[in-house]
Formats: structure tokens, sequence, C-alpha cells
């Protein structure tokens, strides 16, 4: 069979390995992703299931976890939505006007990033804690939310809050504004433009963002845990309800209850890898 002399002049990918050396790391990678990440969730479901189905089960639709998977799940439901809200409109603010601290605007998106979950709890209960600055306020009010599903609400929306912003920024700073100029010079209206030129342009970045935000939710446990009060069957989230079996030493219905959040985290890692495709993260 003859080469064509056209195939040999061409290139070698740089993008593939060329060396020993290189499949090496490859094959070393996979070996660490494997024993971090992969040993541990097969770890995770083999105890869970190591006393039979029906055990499994068992613990699983126990009251106290079953109020802890809702719990987290209303969560998620709560705290995405008005971060894709949040994030959307800062993102709109900073890269389509221009005024005096935009740069400490785009600081304080960010301030979650930098504040530890539980420093973040801390500060929610000086705040609104029956001690705290507002505390007092509340009282007078009848208002009550440190130690209830309000303030697990709070925190999330906190810590999570920079997920979406920090996605859609930098799309559409590179993006630009030509689109939705040349649709308001059109007659479009700010409804018009948004749904027609803004949302199809951001949507794949929009989703992602949107992913992270749900996965750091369901995953959440430094916060929840000092503003929640961690009461059984009430304000217990997955996380919480996990260590509350463990310290209580049902291993097995820990386990259960963990290769359930773990379920959650795989499903949202999957989500996560297809929209890093249509982003071309």
């Amino acid at each position: 069979m003859q080469t064509n002399p056209a195939d040999a002049s061409l290139p070698a990918d740089p993008r593939r390995p060329q060396s020993a050396v290189a499949w090496g790391l490859i094959g070393l990678a996979y070996l660490m992703a494997g024993v971090v990440l992969l040993v541990p969730l097969l770890l995770i479901v083999v105890t869970g299931f190591r006393e039979g189905v029906g055990v499994y089960l068992a613990n699983i639709v126990k009251p106290d976890t079953l109020h802890a998977i809702f719990l987290t799940v209303l969560a998620a439901i709560v705290v995405v939505p008005i971060n894709v809200g949040f994030g959307i409109a800062a993102a709109w603010l900073v890269t389509r006007y221009d005024f005096r601290g935009k740069r400490l605007l785009i600081t304080f998106i960010e301030i979650p990033f930098s504040v530890s979950p539980i420093v973040a709890g801390v500060i929610y209960l000086f705040l609104y804690g029956g001690q705290g600055l507002l505390g007092p306020l509340l009282a007078e009010l009848d208002l009550k939310l440190m130690f209830t599903v309000w303030a697990i609400f709070l925190v999330s929306l906190f810590v999570t809050s920079p997920f979406v912003a920090r996605e859609l920024i930098p799309l559409m700073q590179q993006q630009g504004g030509e689109d939705e100029e040349a649709a308001l010079s059109l007659g479009a209206n700010g409804r018009q433009i948004f749904w027609h030129v803004t949302l199809p342009n951001i949507r794949w970045a929009l989703l992602y963002g949107a992913v992270l935000c749900n996965a750091r939710v369901i995953g959440e446990f430094g916060a929840v845990s000092v503003v929640s009060g961690a009461i059984r069957g009430q304000t217990n989230t997955l996380p919480l309800q996990i260590e509350l079996l463990f310290n209580d030493f049902n291993v097995t219905g820990a386990f259960a209850a963990a290769s359930t959040l773990a379920l959650l985290a795989v499903v949202t890692i999957i989500l996560k890898s297809v929209l890093e495709r249509k982003t071309g993260h």
C-alpha cells in the first residue's frame, strides 16, 4: 500500500502525547483520579449496601433521612433560581455600564469565595441571632431566622452567590454589547432584547454557573451547620444528617445517606461535563 506524500508532510498534532513521559503522566493522572475520586465513591456504595438492599432502603426511608433529602433539594430549588437572577443582573450591570465603584462591586461579588463558610455562618449568627446585632429588632417583630430553614436559605445564598456571575461576566465582556445595540436600533424593547438576544448568547454559561451553584448548595456543610442548629427532622440537610448518623454509630445509615448525596454529585458532574463542552471551558 502506497503512502500519500501529502500525509507525510502533515505536522504532528501538538495536542497528542508524543513521548513515553507524556503517556506516563497521563497514566499517573488517571491513577490519582481513581484513588482520590473513584475509590471513595465505590467505598460509599459498597459500605451502604454491605448489609443488603433491604437494610439500605430501610435507612434511606427513615423519616429524618427523608426530611434531610427533602430539605437539601428544597434549598437548591430556592437558592439556585435566586442566584441565577442575581448573577444575570450583576453581569449585565458590570459589562454593560460604566460607573464609579465597578471594581469595588466585582470585589463584593467575589467576597464569598474568600470567606470561610463557617465564618460566614458565624457572621449571620452575630447579625440575626437572638443576641446578635439585629436580634432584638427581629424579636420585636416576632421573627426568628436562626436555627430555622430560613437560615439555611440565607447562608446558602451567600456562599453560592458568585458562581453564576463569575461565569457570565467574562463571557459578556468578550461578546460586547453590539448585538443588543443593534436590536435596540431596530426598535426592540428591553424585554425583547434580553429574551431574544442576550439570553441565547449566554445560555450555556448560565446553565453551567447554575450547575456549579447547585453542586455547592447540596454539599454545603460549614455555614449550614452553624446557623441551622442541626435539629433532627427539622433543620438537618443531607450533609448534616450524614454526620449525625456517624455520631450515632449508624455507619450503614450514614453511608446510605452519603450514597444519595454522592448520586446527586455524580449527576451534577455529568451535567457540568456536558455544559463544559457547550461553553468551551
